[in-house]
């Protein structure tokens, strides 16, 4: 086994051939990996090995391991940092650090996107932007250092991407529902509205789907053991997409600036 860095996946000759590299990617996660040959796993998709004959494995495995690492590593800090929260409130907490909508934007700050590697139906579509593959990639990769490294590894790499937003939630004790009324309020003077699209699952072990719109959008949607949870995860997802329009921070749970007199909140993207 090579142990420069150096090794990996390196993609067949095509028009969307990409090189992968590790020492760059090494950098950006703090570790030096024993077997790089699970970095570039992390970052090889599906469209990717599905385009290939006796194509390489993808990173969907990792995605399932690093979605459970990152979790426990999140519940872990919040539940030693804030010791008279309520489990409530941490959940609401985690439920937003742990969002796809979170994780894009995290994997969007490291420069992940660029170093994924996509089929050449994804890279046309410009696969590396889309939401749902920044943070699964990022998962992947936190499955990634959790096998080459040990929990202490992804432990220092989750903390150095999430501390300050975990530290910095402590002081907002609103819900998510909470949060995204009083933003809609403020910018575009009306309320958010929320279904309950679907219910799941025997009557003892239900599973709610809920969605929330704002002005004939579909802006967020939640799953949860309850119609509450639901609503609150629902909520957390459609924060995050008015961070971007609106300028509204949910980590500290403010606006950043009020909109000019005489407008509202653009919706449409």
């Amino acid at each position: 086994m090579n142990d420069t860095g150096t090794s990996g996946l390196q993609p067949e000759a095509g028009p969307e051939r990409k090189v992968l590299d590790l020492e760059l990617l090494q950098e950006v996660t703090g570790h030096r990996f024993q077997d790089p040959s699970l970095l570039a796993l992390a970052l090889t998709h599906e469209s990717y090995s599905n385009e290939r004959s006796n194509g390489p494995e993808n990173n969907e495995r990792l995605e399932f391991l690093g979605d459970a690492v990152l979790g426990v590593v999140v519940c872990r800090y919040l539940y030693d940092r804030h010791p008279d929260l309520p489990e409530g409130r941490l959940a609401q907490i985690k439920a937003h650090l742990v969002s796809t909508s979170c994780l894009a934007r995290l994997a969007r700050n490291l420069g992940l996107g660029e170093h994924i590697l996509l089929g050449r139906g994804e890279t046309l579509a410009h696969g590396e932007g889309r939401r749902n593959i920044l943070a699964d990639t990022l998962e992947a990769l936190i499955g990634a250092l959790y096998l080459d490294g040990g929990l202490d590894v992804v432990v220092r790499f989750v903390l150095s991407l999430l501390q300050e937003a975990m530290d910095r939630m402590e002081g907002s004790q609103k819900d998510f529902k909470s949060l995204l009324q009083e933003c809609t309020q403020r910018l575009h003077k009306s309320l958010p509205d929320y279904e309950v699209v679907r219910e799941e699952g025997p009557p003892h072990e239900r599973v709610f789907v809920v969605q929330v719109g704002f002005l004939g959008e579909i802006l967020g949607q939640g799953q949860g053991r309850s119609k509450r949870e639901a609503s609150q995860k629902a909520a957390c997802e459609a924060l995050e997409v008015l961070r971007g329009r609106a300028g509204f921070d949910l980590d500290r749970g403010v606006l950043l600036e009020e909109p000019a007199d005489g407008e509202g909140l653009v919706i449409a993207s």
